[in-house]
């Protein structure tokens, strides 16, 4: 059978796993706004659609949960950004990846709250003595606080290293046809000038 996917530079994998257009447009919760997922300008791979939409999906796996994808793609809309990467960037963050990114993240938010050298020495009875709950509360307070923080920083350096990226291919992919058509031409002036 034939793929009906139109054939593109991007590796099989990913075309294979990224939604399509037509498939977002009809999901349920994002029936109120499918009519602005049929713009082409968000399917395109583009120098500025590719990094925003890196930034935004990897803004979107850190500050919420559940649901990043359909944030990411509503993000997406009115910044102009790539809405498959976006979607793709956000499975940074996934069922097994999260305990991972939950300790991060605490190790984040202690660190920027200062937690440990604001309550010093004394931590252990401070917890006894608060119980158990606001122990839970004091975690969960300062992990939320981690992973608005990881949302921002990797946000911010997903979009500068997905520009850096692609201007290296692209620029790479331009020395690449430029010495192919040096190549072209060196062998047609050989030929006329053999002749």
């Amino acid at each position: 059978m034939i793929d009906p996917r139109p054939r593109s530079r991007l590796p099989g994998w990913m075309r294979v796993r990224m939604p399509e257009r037509e498939e977002m447009a009809r999901n349920k919760y994002l029936k109120p706004i499918a009519h602005r997922f049929l713009s082409p300008e968000l399917w395109r791979f583009t120098r500025t659609s590719v990094p925003r939409g890196v930034g935004l999906g990897l803004f979107a796996a850190f500050i919420v949960p559940l649901g990043q994808i359909f944030l990411a793609a509503f993000l997406a809309l009115p910044l102009r950004a790539n809405v498959p990467i976006a979607a793709l960037a956000t499975f940074v963050t996934n069922p097994l990846t999260f305990p991972f990114w939950a300790v991060v993240a605490n190790k984040v938010g202690r660190f920027v709250l200062n937690v440990d050298a604001a309550v010093g020495a004394g931590a252990g009875d401070l917890a006894r003595d608060s119980g158990l709950f606001a122990t839970i509360f004091e975690t969960a307070g300062v992990t939320a606080l981690g992973f608005v923080v990881l949302a921002l920083v990797t946000s911010v350096l997903g979009r500068v290293l997905a520009g850096w990226i692609w201007r290296f291919l692209v620029g790479r992919r331009r020395s690449r046809r430029l010495k192919e058509m040096k190549r072209r031409l060196d062998e047609r002036h050989a030929q006329t000038s053999g002749e």
